[in-house]
């Protein structure tokens, strides 16, 4: 899982959470280390919960025991210490069978207004298409810009499988990969964009994708799911 702050680099394929000498040069930056959990925190805590583990080297959500809720007991969504404007991120993802997750971003981290990261950062979903429920509803598959825009094509793979995921965001431009596939593209903040949102679950929500700096964050749905 890295990140990086100019849109045209191209990090080269290396061990996992690791950086070569070529992409430190390039302004590229390690998000998980494969060994701490350095640079996160739970979402509105100063660390993460017990539920968030490392396994083979990935961050892994151990969802044993869920509450009551549709999160994870003593887990919680996860984010970054740091909060990014333009950014580069390139991360692997692998969900368990009938899981759900995502990758939110922009997440402005600020508990007394908002309980939750996707109460104001848009979402990268995550999630098991052949077996979840949302996979029926449209804008809710893996790839998708969750409830706003559907993803162009779906080159993910099963349950269990890793998946390499990109997203890209450059003065308000929104670039979705997945498995080295272009998905998805839009602009953000503009009247369109207001649009979207308008016309989505998150209408109500009046601090939901306004941020253009933010953290990022790993959603815990209650599912097994790994990061690396």
């Amino acid at each position: 899982m890295l990140v990086a702050w100019n849109k045209n680099m191209v990090p080269q394929k290396a061990l996992h959470n690791t950086l070569t000498q070529k992409e430190k040069k390039q302004g590229w930056q390690l998000l998980f280390d494969g060994n701490s959990y350095s640079g996160w925190t739970k979402y509105g805590g100063a660390t993460t919960g017990k539920a968030w583990k490392i396994k083979d080297s990935s961050i892994y959500l151990d969802a044993g025991a869920k509450k009551a809720d549709w999160q994870t007991n003593d887990g919680g969504d996860i984010v970054t210490t740091a909060s990014f404007s333009d950014f580069h991120l390139q991360y692997d993802w692998k969900i368990a069978q009938g899981g759900n997750s995502g990758v939110i971003f922009y997440v402005h981290e600020d508990t007394t207004k908002y309980q939750w990261p996707w109460q104001t950062g848009p979402e990268m979903q995550v999630l098991d298409n052949e077996r979840h429920a949302d996979a029926k509803i449209n804008k809710h598959r893996a790839g998708d810009l969750y409830d706003l825009i559907a993803s162009n094509s779906e080159p993910v793979k099963p349950a269990l499988e890793w998946n390499h995921a990109e997203i890209k965001s450059v003065k308000g431009n929104l670039d979705f990969y997945l498995n080295g596939v272009h998905i998805l593209s839009t602009q953000l903040w503009n009247d369109n964009w207001k649009k979207l949102i308008a016309a989505s679950k998150f209408s109500s929500m009046q601090g939901f994708g306004i941020y253009q700096s933010g953290k990022i964050s790993l959603q815990d749905h209650g599912d097994e799911v790994w990061f690396r």
